[in-house]
């Protein structure tokens, strides 16, 4: 929760939301450390309805073009396979792993992609 909060709050935080017909149907959020060259998606989220429609797809894309920094980060369920998926086919690389990052136990996969342009070494 209180991750939440500060995403909501905290300055350097990129927010965008997808609208359908005035419902809010996605949204994402960047922490942005410009000092490190790095962002973090902190969250992203879309109603079920409206998966596998591009919006995840479509809020990502204009994520990334609002940060002016080297990469961006994020982490994801090991098991969430369409999320994983979708990282790859946008050009996220698996960079690392969090054993037992989620509540549950379950580990986090890392994933990051380069905007300026350079592959990751």
């Amino acid at each position: 929760m209180l991750d939440l909060i500060g995403v909501l709050s905290m300055p350097n935080i990129v927010r965008l939301k997808a609208v359908d017909a005035d419902q809010l149907v996605g949204f994402i959020a960047a922490d942005v450390r410009t000092g490190q060259n790095i962002a973090w998606i902190a969250t992203v989220g879309v109603l079920p309805e409206y998966r596998r429609r591009g919006v995840a797809t479509a809020l990502l894309a204009a994520c990334e073009g609002r940060l002016k920094v080297g990469s961006v980060r994020l982490s994801v369920r090991a098991s969430n396979e369409a999320a994983i998926q979708l990282y790859k086919r946008l050009g996220y690389q698996q960079v690392g792993s969090w054993p037992a990052y989620y509540e549950d136990g379950e580990n986090a996969l890392v994933f990051e992609k380069r905007l300026d342009g350079q592959d990751r070494l």
